[in-house]
């Protein structure tokens, strides 16, 4: 009897193996390398980790995609590469080489996509780097061909900045004393350094320009210095950490500017609701077309699934990404990253930010600036996007 149990039992574990074995082959497996630790981690907890969880359970509950007339289901395969990029490229090698994922989902940052480049261009995978803004990216696309850029370049949103500030000291709103502060990173380093001369060019006299090192916790005294210097605008190229802290600190300390502009995270659902009305007239790089149905969909759905707000700016790009990717694996019939990666380079595609194509692996359709208006962060400058708003006059922190 005993002996007939054991035969019973090996049965049905080879049952059970051919089982496993006939769903992997029905799965896309779909590495993800972002922070959920470490000082970037509030930033991908928002902007990253929900998109990849909404797309990839939109898709299986829509029966998976189809892979040369065959439904394959996504599984995400995912590692927190704690804001630490030796951990990023250690962990990029394993979902190659130990979890053999057929495709990779971009990192998180613009310092992390520069990093990872040469891994991911090592194994092949098609690289949709969304949440990465370099004027280096024709040099980059040109060494590796399996990288892409959605969010735009650095002069496109130095130059909308410039064109704000501009256009508000021509109509009298300020005068040409700005303050400007970086974030000591590849992000805010390649700003910073962009913008000078274009200041510069433009009229403006930068009275005040300090960096910082990403996660420095105390941020009171380049608000004071910025304030000290009297200056007419405020700019910062930030991350999120900081974006929140220097607000915080503007607040307190009362930096009052007609022009006050931070960058990442400006448009997280969490900056308005640790603010509310006193962000009015705030000034913060993307944004988003908040009278397009297709947003306000994407909006509604995002909440539904993920149980979290979408951020009015790299939120939408990052799931745009994947619509990308889902809508390339599809076209191209196959799992071959190769063929994936060609079909990307020359196909358009239908996303939520209308239709997405790229040149020389580079797309020109994003949005630079938004300002909060009436509680809504909305898209004003743009690369050939739709639904600009008019910018507001911002009346101190009311």
């Amino acid at each position: 009897m005993l002996k007939n149990l054991f035969k019973a039992a090996a049965l049905a574990t080879a049952a059970s193996f051919l089982a496993v074995s006939a769903q992997a082959a029905d799965v896309i497996k779909i590495g993800q390398v972002a922070p959920k630790s470490g000082p970037l981690a509030g930033g991908a907890t928002v902007t990253q980790w929900p998109n990849v969880e909404l797309w990839s359970k939109q898709v299986n509950a829509a029966g998976g995609l189809n892979v040369g007339g065959k439904k394959m289901m996504v599984e995400i395969v995912e590692y927190d590469d704690k804001t630490n990029p030796g951990e990023h490229i250690k962990a990029a090698q394993r979902l190659a080489e130990v979890d053999k994922v057929d495709f990779v989902i971009a990192p998180y940052g613009t310092g992390f996509n520069l990093a990872a480049a040469p891994i991911y261009a090592k194994y092949g995978y098609p690289q949709i780097a969304v949440s990465a803004i370099s004027d280096k990216m024709p040099e980059l696309t040109s060494r590796y061909d399996n990288l892409f850029f959605t969010l735009g370049n650095t002069t496109s949103f130095t130059d909308s900045v410039i064109e704000i500030l501009t256009d508000m000291r021509d109509a009298g709103t300020i005068g040409n004393r700005v303050a400007m502060v970086n974030v000591a990173d590849a992000f805010g380093i390649e700003l910073a350094e962009a913008a000078r001369p274009k200041m510069k060019d433009a009229g403006f006299e930068i009275v005040y320009d300090k960096s910082y090192p990403l996660g420095t916790p105390d941020l009171s005294p380049i608000i004071k210095g910025a304030k000290d210097s009297k200056p007419d605008a405020f700019v910062a190229w930030s991350y999120p950490p900081d974006t929140f802290g220097l607000t915080e600190q503007a607040i307190i300390q009362d930096l009052d500017v007609k022009m006050y502009y931070t960058a990442v995270a400006t448009c997280f659902p969490a900056f308005k609701g640790k603010f509310g009305s006193k962000i009015e007239g705030v000034f913060g790089a993307g944004g988003v077309n908040q009278d397009s149905d297709r947003i306000q969909a994407y909006f509604k759905a995002h909440k539904e699934i993920t149980g979290k707000d979408a951020d009015a700016w790299a939120s939408a790009n990052t799931y745009v990404s994947l619509e990308i990717l889902g809508q390339a694996i599809e076209g191209a019939g196959t799992l071959d990253r190769k063929t994936v990666t060609q079909y990307i380079k020359d196909n358009t595609f239908d996303t939520i930010m209308g239709p997405i194509s790229f040149e020389n692996q580079i797309s020109n359709k994003y949005w630079t600036v938004g300002q909060w208006q009436d509680g809504k962060f909305r898209g004003v400058k743009s690369s050939q996007m739709d639904g600009a708003a008019p910018i507001v006059a911002k009346d101190g922190w009311n």
